[in-house]
């Protein structure tokens, strides 16, 4: 069985037919986030890369019943990407809303993927939206925005992948509710491998042994382990005839190094953890 999928249409994410983006709860994420959701509260979400935390966050919008507007930081987003500008289309001058304006007009959720990712002199926009005013100063049109009823605010990153030139300011962080994620127990991240992928239940039972295994590996050469992610796309390759070697290489042992002495010290794991065929 292969999971729901969402679609978008000018950045905005929705469910066809209402279906509910698989998500399995680890703690008490789910409570946390509607409470916080219902005061008003801004989000930040902080755990490593793969654990779930967008997919949460499409759950939540889904549970919420609120359209759910998601943005991908990165080093160039500016403010003018985030709140709008003045674009020509003509003859004539027009101003076009960034995804964070549509969302604070709408009342939809605004997810910034990564923000760590984006200069911190273009995260300080979200300021009056994280606090109490909930407003957002838009300088170009000489006006501000009070949210919409349904607005809310939710940023993720990953704090175990920050240097002292990435990380989400003290002011930045102090006006949200924060959720740490971590990877789930064995047995819930064999049921999610298991649905995500489409495999047996003795297959991701595997996978995840394997990817528990790399978790533990204390080495220089892996700045990032085996995510849920990762085990889910090798799961994907099984499902599609691939033997479990060659697909736990290519979806696992290849996108978490470039260091061929790290490679081959996976490439050996993955001979004693996982058989050489289906």
């Amino acid at each position: 069985m292969v999971a729901d999928k969402l679609e978008h249409q000018n950045g905005v994410a929705y469910l066809p037919e209402g279906k509910r983006p698989y998500y399995q709860a680890i703690a008490n994420e789910e409570t946390v986030f509607k409470a916080a959701y219902r005061q008003g509260l801004s989000l930040v979400l902080k755990g490593p890369t793969g654990c779930g935390k967008t997919r949460f966050v499409e759950a939540m919008a889904h549970d919420l019943g609120r359209p759910l507007i998601t943005v991908a930081c990165h080093d160039d987003l500016t403010t003018a990407d985030l709140v709008g500008r003045y674009l020509l289309r003509g003859d004539e001058t027009v101003w076009v809303d960034g995804p964070l304006t549509r969302a604070v007009r709408e009342g939809a959720i605004c997810y910034l993927d990564e923000v760590v990712e984006a200069r911190q002199d273009t995260t300080v926009v979200l300021h009056p939206l994280a606090d109490h005013r909930r407003q957002l100063p838009i300088e170009r049109l000489g006006v501000t925005l009070h949210a919409a009823p349904g607005f809310g605010l939710v940023v993720s990153y990953n704090p175990g992948y920050q240097s002292v030139l990435k990380d989400l300011k003290d002011s930045t962080r102090q006006r949200m509710v924060a959720i740490e994620f971590g990877f789930p127990t064995a047995e819930i991240e064999e049921g999610i491998v298991a649905h995500e992928a489409g495999v047996d239940p003795e297959v991701a039972a595997e996978l995840v042994r394997f990817g528990q295994a790399v978790r533990r590996l204390e080495t220089g050469g892996l700045r990032e382990v085996a995510s849920t992610r990762v085990l889910i796309a090798a799961g994907r390759l099984i499902a599609e005839g691939l033997p479990m070697r060659e697909a736990a290489l290519a979806a696992i042992a290849g996108p978490l190094t470039d260091d061929a002495v790290v490679g081959r010290g996976l490439a050996e794991m993955i001979d004693v953890y996982l058989p050489a065929s289906n």
